[in-house]
C-alpha cells in the first residue's frame, strides 16, 4: 500500500453565513461539522486565518480543521494563511468540497490535478502555488443546464438528496483515519467501493 506523510490540515470549503447553510456548495462545511460531532469541540473564529479553526486528534495524530470565512471563490486565502503560519506543506492538506461531476451519495478522494471548474479549488491552487494537495469530492450532481450551475450550488438540496450527501459524508468519515495517517490507497479503495443505497 502506498502511503504519504499524512494530513495535517483538513479545509472544508463553503460560504459563511446562515443564508448559505445547507446549500449544496457547503458540503465541505457539512463534513467538518460531522467530523466534530461528539468530540465536544467546535470551530472558533480566528481572524488571522480569516476562518474558523479547531484542532483535533485522529488516531494519535493532531491536525487542524479550517472553515474559511472568505467565501468559496477566495478559499485559498484562508487556507494559505494557516498553512504558511504552521508550515504545513500542500501535500499534507485535504480540501473537502462539493463536486458537480459526481452523483449525490458519492465521495471520491484524489490528489493533484486541475480545478475541474470549481472556483474554490482554483483559488487554493493559485494561493498555495501548487495543485498537489488532496481533495475529498462530495457528489452533488449537476443541473439540467450549465446555465443553472450557480443557482444550483447555492440552493438547499431536497431532503432525499441531503440524506445521500450525509451518507457520502459518513462513508468518508469511515476512512478519515486512513487519510490522516497517509494510507491513501487504502482510503481510496474503501471509499471508491462504497455505493449509496
Amino acid at each position: 500500500m502506498s502511503s504519504t506523510p499524512g494530513i495535517s490540515l483538513i479545509a472544508g470549503l463553503g460560504n459563511p453565513g446562515p443564508e448559505y447553510a445547507d446549500t449544496r456548495h457547503n458540503a465541505g462545511f457539512r463534513f467538518l461539522d460531522a467530523l466534530l460531532e461528539g468530540r465536544g469541540q467546535t470551530l472558533k473564529r480566528e481572524g488571522r486565518f480569516a476562518g474558523q479553526v479547531a484542532k483535533i486528534g485522529i488516531g494519535g495524530r493532531e491536525l487542524w480543521l479550517l472553515a474559511p470565512d472568505t467565501f468559496m471563490n477566495h478559499s485559498g486565502e484562508s487556507v494559505a494563511k494557516l498553512a504558511h503560519y504552521y508550515k504545513i506543506p500542500a501535500s499534507e492538506i485535504l480540501a473537502v468540497h462539493d463536486e458537480l461531476d459526481l452523483p449525490p451519495g458519492t465521495a471520491r478522494l484524489k490528489t493533484g490535478g486541475g480545478a475541474g471548474g470549481h472556483n474554490g479549488i482554483a483559488d487554493l491552487i493559485e494561493k498555495l502555488g501548487t495543485p498537489d494537495f488532496f481533495r475529498l469530492r462530495l457528489g452533488i450532481g449537476r443541473p439540467a443546464s450549465s446555465a443553472q450551475v450557480v443557482s444550483f450550488v447555492l440552493k438547499k438540496a431536497p431532503p432525499a438528496e441531503q440524506a445521500l450527501l450525509d451518507e457520502a459524508i459518513r462513508a468518508a468519515l469511515g476512512v478519515t483515519e486512513d487519510m490522516v495517517h497517509g494510507r491513501v490507497q487504502q482510503a481510496m479503495n474503501a471509499l471508491h467501493s462504497h455505493t449509496s443505497s
